[in-house]
């Protein structure tokens, strides 16, 4: 079956919490509304698709000038290391080609440090810049 990406479709509920709960991300599936309501006010938002299936999605807030926060990124389980992630990651980027501060925040894992230094991003403990965070 053929993958489609599409930029600007807001998926439904349900089709959002199929994805985020196949990559288990809890958090966000906790409170449905609350996860409605931060995709529907996202910057931008690009989904990739294979059949009526949403197989990932990544999503940025921001101001679109300046800074570019890329809050979510999700592939399937399934789908994952397949280029997937690394097309939408450049997808994102392409859109914003003159903003200067490009940031993510994610688990600190060896699989998200290789995923993420593969498609240019630096992590902040290798002494060039710092990141603070205030989780609650």
């Amino acid at each position: 079956m053929k993958t489609i990406y599409k930029e600007d479709t807001i998926p439904n509920l349900e089709e959002l919490l199929s994805l985020y709960n196949d990559v288990k991300w809890s958090a966000y599936t906790k409170n449905p509304n609350k996860l409605k309501k931060a995709i529907d006010n996202s910057l931008k938002i690009i989904t990739v698709w294979e059949g009526r299936q949403l197989i990932g999605l990544i999503r940025a807030v921001g101001d679109g000038e300046t800074i570019l926060y890329i809050q979510d990124i999700l592939v399937r389980e399934k789908h994952q290391r397949k280029g997937i992630g690394k097309r939408l990651i450049q997808m994102i980027l392409s859109s914003y080609p003159d903003v200067r501060q490009k940031i993510l925040l994610t688990d600190d894992t060896e699989k998200t440090r290789r995923f993420y230094e593969s498609v240019g991003f630096s992590a902040c403990d290798d002494g060039k810049i710092i990141a603070f965070a205030m989780m609650g």
